[in-house]
C-alpha cells in the first residue's frame, strides 16, 4: 500500500511529505532506538512516541521511509527538519501506537 493511501485512511495529520507514493507491506513499533535498529524491516512504516532528531537518524539507518508519532505527539521542528532532509514521510496521531497498529495490520501491512 503506498504511504498516502494509509496516510488518509488513517487520517493522519503529515508534517513531512517525503515520498508518498512508496509502497509499504512491513511495520514496525517501539520506541527504543536500539531495538528498532536490530529489528526494523528496509521500508517499514514505524509507529512510535519518540520526538527527537535521532528518530530521523535511525529511519535513515534502516531505510524507514515513514514514520508515525502516536498518541498525539507533535514533532519537534529538527526532526521535521531532519525528515525533510532525508525525505522521510513524517506524522503523527492522536491514536495510541496499540489502536495505529490493529488499523495498520487491518490495512495488509504485516510482519
Amino acid at each position: 500500500m503506498k504511504v498516502k493511501e494509509i496516510c488518509e485512511k488513517l487520517e493522519l495529520n503529515v508534517h513531512v511529505q517525503g515520498d508518498l507514493d512508496k509502497e509499504v507491506h512491513q511495520g514496525v513499533v517501539g520506541d527504543l532506538l536500539s531495538f528498532i535498529m536490530r529489528t526494523a524491516p528496509e521500508g517499514a512504516v514505524w509507529v512510535t512516541i519518540q520526538n527527537h532528531v535521532n528518530v530521523a537518524a535511525v529511519a535513515v539507518l534502516k531505510d524507514i521511509p515513514f514514520i508515525v508519532l502516536a498518541s498525539g505527539r507533535e514533532p519537534l521542528q529538527e526532526l521535521i527538519d531532519s525528515c525533510r532532509k532525508e525525505n522521510i514521510t513524517l506524522t503523527s496521531s492522536k491514536q495510541d501506537a496499540f489502536n495505529l497498529c490493529g488499523k495498520l495490520y487491518e490495512l495488509g501491512i504485516k510482519d
